[in-house]
């Protein structure tokens, strides 16, 4: 027998027991889920590459309860097949509505998954990386100051240049008769807000019309690194995590890195800094030097560069596709703008947005029909174990509810939870049902802490855009396209823009 086959057999063997063992020497043997991944994460990893992981937690959670396929009452529980989906050797996804409560309202750990976040490396642990729930809740009241909307709005003059600004190099494409590629302006709008709410100063993306220093496109590229690194954390922080490179530039959240420290330095320089986030922070760290460190600021800053552009684009490209499909709900949300139009400001303020109810509603409705992060939200079962829908879990169980599966389950959002429809949220009592299951921004004390900002942002985007610019799709049967590796991120559907007749004569 060949040498390298003598060699072979015993690492096979040793496969094939420890894939025996994951598969069944384990509580979970009896949930249902595909094979591979109840011996491996390479299941996992697979699906992020493919780009639709949201899609196919879906279908599993549906082929194994009936429930979830639309085929029982709307407002009647799921199965016990449909509320437990195996998608590793000790990773459940979760669809019964109670593990919201039990879950994420609950100060349990996250999933080492959340651990790749930490950027550049691991001495830059951020709200989003911390997953010890006492560590967490003490971070965010470090920051919770800057994230404040009373302090965002403080920045709302500089926000609304930016969106003139946005106007601006619209009203130029359609001069020179180009389409509008909405990922890419969308995106440039977002970094800029980030930069000014953050820094007191734009990063420039509108002012150049470009992706400076590559910014949008290494995000990109650097989602589907954090999603797949996530499940090896281990991996990272020898490999390209490592702090030695980071230092040297070299890995590849490093042009975040760079973006930061260069803004931090124009910051210095600039002597109309306001109240900004920044200086938020830097005043809790001046007050409280024991509770808040120097790479907390700084880990708080990289965050809010990393994470605050790709989910507002997403969520703003989805506002107008969704409504571009079905234009009875443009026009009547047209119609509310327009009825308002003597009440509001020549850029729409975000308090005149907020009492537009249709506008609003359409907004709910993109946040649970594209939900700007496609991926699970683990959390780990801590010590005595916890029971969900009658099943319990062992301590150290992963359970991660994935807000795709929730925002399509017809027990919380009605027989037509596949369709988009905005006005599910106009009845109040229907809408105060479902808005504990509304999990775009997480939820407990994890919740995203830019949700104020990205609000902010979208509320008043979509009034003043739908106001001032008529909007159709260059080719309308089209369809767009996105991957879903962290963020949901569409691209490919441009379109063309006019600016409204009556704006014009205005």
């Amino acid at each position: 027998m060949p040498v390298t086959v003598v060699l072979l057999l015993p690492l096979l063997a040793a496969i094939v027991l420890i894939a025996l063992k994951r598969r069944y020497a384990t509580a979970l043997r009896d949930l249902p889920g595909p094979w591979l991944a109840s011996v491996s994460s390479l299941w996992q990893v697979y699906q992020l590459v493919k780009g639709h992981t949201e899609q196919e937690i879906i279908r599993l959670h549906r082929k194994h309860g009936p429930c979830l396929a639309g085929d029982c009452h709307p407002f009647g529980m799921l199965t016990a097949a449909g509320d437990f989906v195996r998608i590793a050797d000790n990773e459940v996804s979760v669809a019964n509505p109670d593990a919201v409560r039990a879950l994420l309202h609950a100060n349990i750990a996250k999933g080492s998954w959340y651990a790749i976040f930490s950027l550049p490396d691991y001495h830059y642990v951020n709200q989003m990386s911390e997953r010890d729930p006492q560590r967490h809740i003490r971070k965010s009241r470090n920051v919770a100051a800057g994230y404040a909307l009373s302090n965002i709005i403080r920045s709302e003059a500089q926000v609304d240049a930016l969106l003139a600004q946005l106007e601006a190099r619209f009203d130029e494409l359609i001069a020179a008769g180009q389409p509008v590629e909405f990922d890419r302006w969308f995106n440039y709008f977002a970094f800029d807000v980030v930069g000014e709410v953050t820094f007191s100063s734009p990063f420039r993306f509108l002012a150049t019309g470009t992706d400076i220093r590559h910014a949008i496109a290494n995000t990109r590229a650097l989602a589907l690194y954090i999603a797949i690194m996530g499940h090896y954390v281990w991996l990272h922080n020898l490999t390209l995590g490592n702090p030695l490179l980071s230092r040297l530039g070299l890995q590849p959240s490093s042009h975040i890195f760079d973006t930061c420290l260069a803004a931090l330095e124009q910051r210095k320089q600039n002597p109309a800094v306001r109240l900004d986030m920044m200086e938020r922070w830097l005043h809790a760290r001046r007050t409280y030097p024991d509770r808040m460190d120097e790479a907390e600021v700084f880990g708080a800053a990289v965050a809010n560069i990393g994470a605050g552009a790709d989910t507002t684009s997403a969520t703003l490209q989805a506002f107008f596709y969704y409504l571009l499909r079905h234009p009875q709900y443009l026009h009547r949300v047209r119609r509310e703008v327009d009825e308002a139009r003597a009440e509001l400001s020549p850029i729409v303020s975000y308090a005149e947005a907020a009492k537009l109810p249709y506008l609003q509603a359409c907004i709910k409705e993109t946040y649970r029909f594209h939900a700007a992060t496609g991926t699970g939200m683990p959390r780990v079962v801590p010590a005595g174990g916890l029971t969900i829908a009658g099943r319990h879990f062992a301590e150290g169980t992963v359970l991660s509810i994935n807000p795709w599966v929730f925002h399509r389950n017809p027990a919380l959002f009605g027989v037509d939870c596949d369709d988009f429809n905005p006005e599910r949220w106009l009845d109040a009592e229907r809408a105060k049902q479902m808005d504990p299951f509304l999990i775009h921004w997480g939820a407990g004390y994890n919740q995203c802490p830019g949700r104020n900002l990205a609000h902010f942002e979208v509320s008043k985007v979509c009034a003043t855009l739908l106001r001032d610019f008529d909007i159709e799709a260059v080719d309308p049967k089209q369809p767009w396209r996105f991957e879903t590796h962290f963020t949901a991120v569409p691209y490919g559907w441009p379109c063309w823009m006019r600016r409204r007749a009556s704006v014009v004569s205005k």
